[in-house]
Order: structure tokens, then sequence, then C-alpha cells
């Protein structure tokens, strides 16, 4: 990824004065049951000090991801907080609309934001949102929207010429079959094997040749094909790209499942480029996070009768014949020194 350029500004509002608006349309009867039940003008509330941007002012904020592609942050909400605060603040606001106004120390906010992700409170995290365009490759993007939590907006093939953009990782970056792990690859081939690297380059000349579609797939359109027939030629590592919106809770979600080290390298990219640039925006949140849920090891039962099998001078395996769960509990083991 490429380094991200911060901005430093920030956006203040002067103190408003409440103002009454007239809302009522002058052609509806003043008989309407409905607005009977309403006030007749809006009232807007000043905010009770200096407002900051949580974008530094900026109107997009990018990470170049891959080849072509790109994860850019375009909105966020709330766009203003007060100064001095986080986009943090939002989720201890809906937090404590269940008893009132509570504590209103920045350091009690971290505080109760870690509450709410140990005991997994979820519902405040969704009060905050984060809006991105991204540009993927199509088998990237297939992965993505298998998380069914956002709004996406997808660069349509049936109206636009699909953009001249194709993913080819490098010769090193060439990675094999996983032996234990049928949906993945971890090692690279060998370029200092002779044969290794020729299946590298093998791949790559593969990646070179399904390329060369793009010239038949335009003369095609050129031809008259339609948009929507002639797109289905082109291949997967071509790039799309979207508009999307999602919620903090289930963008978190997203990141825990899509930085971890058994998904797919490329998708991993991604997933640190949008937490690199919503941290700075949310960081209580990301730190607590990183404590309670990605850098911390969960158990089953099964794992905590093992643990106290261990400690009472039994061996500590695990009661079970799934070699799957097998393996991953010798794995935790290892990483907790039992």
């Amino acid at each position: 990824m490429a380094d991200l350029s911060s901005s430093t500004a920030a956006t203040t509002t002067s103190p408003l004065q409440p103002i009454q608006v007239d809302v009522k349309p002058p052609h509806v009867p003043s008989a309407d049951p409905v607005r009977a039940l309403m006030s007749a003008s809006i009232t807007e509330t000043a905010p009770e000090g200096p407002q900051r941007d949580v974008m530094g002012g900026a109107a997009r904020r990018e990470f170049k991801v891959l080849d072509h592609g790109f994860v850019a942050l375009v909105d966020a909400m709330p766009r203003l907080v007060p100064e001095g605060y986080t986009a943090d603040q939002a989720i201890v606001q809906a937090a404590r609309v269940s008893y009132g106004a509570g504590t209103k120390q920045i350091n009690e906010d971290r505080g109760l934001i870690r509450y709410l992700l140990r005991h997994r409170h979820t519902t405040p995290f969704e009060m905050v949102e984060f809006k991105f365009h991204i540009a993927m490759p199509i088998f990237i993007a297939r992965q993505w929207i298998r998380h069914r939590t956002a709004n996406v907006n997808e660069y349509s093939a049936r109206y636009s010429i699909v953009k001249d953009r194709f993913y080819k990782p490098s010769l090193e970056s060439v990675r094999k079959q996983s032996a234990s792990n049928r949906q993945g690859g971890e090692q690279t081939f060998n370029v200092s094997d002779e044969q290794q690297i020729k299946t590298a380059q093998d791949f790559l000349a593969f990646l070179d040749h399904v390329e060369t579609l793009y010239g038949k797939y335009l003369s095609l359109t050129e031809q008259g094909v339609s948009r929507e027939l002639a797109r289905m030629g082109l291949p997967v590592n071509v790039y799309t790209e979207w508009y999307w919106k999602c919620d903090l809770h289930n963008i978190l979600r997203f990141i825990s499942l899509r930085l971890d080290s058994h998904a797919q390298l490329e998708i991993r990219a991604y997933a640190q480029a949008m937490l690199d640039l919503i941290e700075p925006i949310v960081p209580h949140t990301v730190e607590a996070w990183k404590d309670y849920e990605f850098n911390a090891l969960h158990l089953s039962a099964l794992e905590i009768q093992a643990i106290r099998e261990l400690r009472s001078g039994g061996s500590g395996t695990l009661n079970t014949t799934n070699k799957r769960e097998q393996a991953e509990w010798d794995t935790k083991r290892a990483s907790l020194g039992l």
C-alpha cells in the first residue's frame, strides 16, 4: 500500500442560535390529521462548542492497493464531533441513552467502549458508519460481497465499458496451492529453482494471454454486441469498483475475517488499508477490538476442560475425534505455552 498523507486541518463551526423554520406547505389543509400530531416548525439546536471534521477537512483519504486498486474513505458518520473528541463519542452517546447523560469524561468514554466490546454489546457500534470507494479485481469482489451487511453500488458493465485494468502478481509472489488448506495458497515458488520458476512464469504468461481478450471484447462491443453479453468473456482478474457503506460493528467483523492469516493475501491488503483509514477516527474502539477480538484467543468448552485436566496432572488432550479441531487446539496450546 502507498503511504497515506494525513491532513491536520480541522473544520469548526461558530455557535448558532436556535431558530424556528416554518415547514408547513401552504397547500396542506390545516385539518391534516397527520400534521396535527407534529409541531409546525423545526427546532435547530446549536452545538455546545466548536466542532471538528473527523476526516481533517479532506474530501477523500486513499490507499493504493495491488497494482491498479485502491481503498478510499469518502465519508463518515458522524462527520463532525466536538473539539477534542473522536467519532468514538457517537458510540458512547448511543450507549448512554439507556440511562441518561451519565459520565462525560474522555477517559470514561474509553472505559465504556472497552466494556461494550468486552461484553459484546454491539448495537452502539452500529451508530458509526463509513463510506468507501474501492477498486479491486472481480475475484476479490466476489469474496467481499459475501459480507451481506453493507450498502453496495457497483460499477455496471451493462451500462459502461469495463476499464482496461487487470491484476497480475509479481513473479516472486505467485503462490503454490496449500497442502493443508483446500481454499488457500501460502508458500511461494522458489525462484532459484529452475522448474519452479518456469511454473510461475507459465502462470504469468497465462494471465498475459487472458488479458489479450480485452481487445476482442472492445471489438465486439464496437460491432454491436451488447455490453451485458460481451462482458462475460472477461476473466475475474479484471478490476471492478464500488461504493461500500457499512456500520463500524460490521466493518470490524469484516476486518477480523479478511485480515486473518487464513484469508487470501490480496484481500488482506484491502482489509489492512480499511483498518488504517478508520483507526485514527475511532481509536478507542479499534484499540478495544484488537485487545478483545483480533488479538485475543477464544477457548471452547472442550478446550477449557482440557486446560483443567492439564492443571490436574492430565495430558490436556482435547476430548474429540475431529482432527481439525485437535490441530487447532494444538496450535492454541503452543501459543499459550501449555
